[in-house]
């Protein structure tokens, strides 16, 4: 297996082919390899060249097969290999070459993942395509956590957004904050870890209640998870006291109060808890509530 940790090292001489080859965005899910669809392990399996991104997991990579390229064209905070459009328009040059790509992306390709712009560019372009669904981040976060998204005595709805925050002079979270402080809802944030600070005031601020249960999920489904757990307004010193790192995903309602009785015992490292007297009555009155 060849791996290119650095784009600029890949270089092959791709000349144009009378009909382009199949892309394919495949969902790696969360991380445990166990939690690909069928059809997802099936298409790594038959690789040939792999373009995958940081959120795919080592295990998951290992069942590329040995003789296939595997190019990390990921993107971190601050640090993004390649840019979008050079992303798709390394996709465009595989396939146009004759060379089929199976496109590795974690959780779902259309959750956050801009598998659409992909697929939007592919299309455009003329180049057949598949997608292949995943096992979501927040599907994988909440049952490994034991926090159910949605739960009749609880929340109604669940409202998936991003944290990440807006390029500028001055940094600012571009949400529809009413639509976020809704009650009988789960809310649910990736890409949150370096805003949570300014989430949690801001959430605060529109109205959400600061005692509210909330909970950091990092690393989910890997053996190395963690879970944090407590409110709205003390989350964001428990993941500093912590050191909590992406990848990780917040959880904001009554739902999380859930986690203490639904968490998987032998799932992950033991769970961080808030032991403020705040967050402990919150917890016990939603679950006494709930009963």
């Amino acid at each position: 297996m060849s791996n290119f940790e650095q784009t600029r090292y890949f270089t092959v001489e791709l000349t144009q082919a009378a009909m382009p080859a199949r892309v394919t965005l495949v969902g790696a899910g969360p991380g445990d390899p166990e939690l690909l669809t069928v059809k997802a392990a099936r298409a790594i399996g038959a690789a040939r060249i792999v373009l995958y991104d940081h959120l795919v997991s080592m295990a998951v990579l290992e069942l590329v097969p040995p003789g296939a390229d595997l190019v990390y064209v990921g993107k971190e905070s601050a640090h993004h290999t390649l840019p979008q459009d050079a992303i798709i328009e390394l996709m465009l040059r595989l396939a146009r070459s004759g060379r089929p790509v199976l496109r590795l992306k974690g959780g779902d390709p259309y959750i956050f993942g801009r598998g659409g712009e992909e697929a939007q560019a592919l299309a455009e372009a003329g180049v057949p395509f598949d997608v292949i669904p995943g096992i979501s981040a927040a599907q994988g976060a909440a049952a490994c956590a034991g926090i159910p998204l949605t739960h009749r005595d609880h929340a109604a709805s669940v409202l998936w957004v991003t944290g990440h925050l807006r390029a500028g002079a001055a940094a600012a979270l571009d949400l529809d904050w009413p639509a976020l402080v809704r009650p009988r809802q789960t809310l649910v944030v990736y890409m949150g870890v370096g805003s949570l600070a300014l989430l949690s005031a801001q959430l605060i601020h529109h109205g959400l209640a600061a005692d509210t249960p909330a909970a950091l999920v990092e690393r989910a489904t890997l053996p190395e998870q963690r879970t944090l757990v407590g409110t709205l307004q003390s989350l964001p010193a428990l993941a500093q006291q912590h050191a909590v790192r992406s990848p990780a995903l917040i959880l904001i309602g009554t739902v999380v109060s859930l986690h203490e009785l639904l968490r998987p015992g032998a799932v992950g490292a033991p769970t961080f808890l808030d032991t403020t007297q705040t967050a402990v009555a919150r917890s016990s009155a939603v679950l006494a509530a709930s009963a």
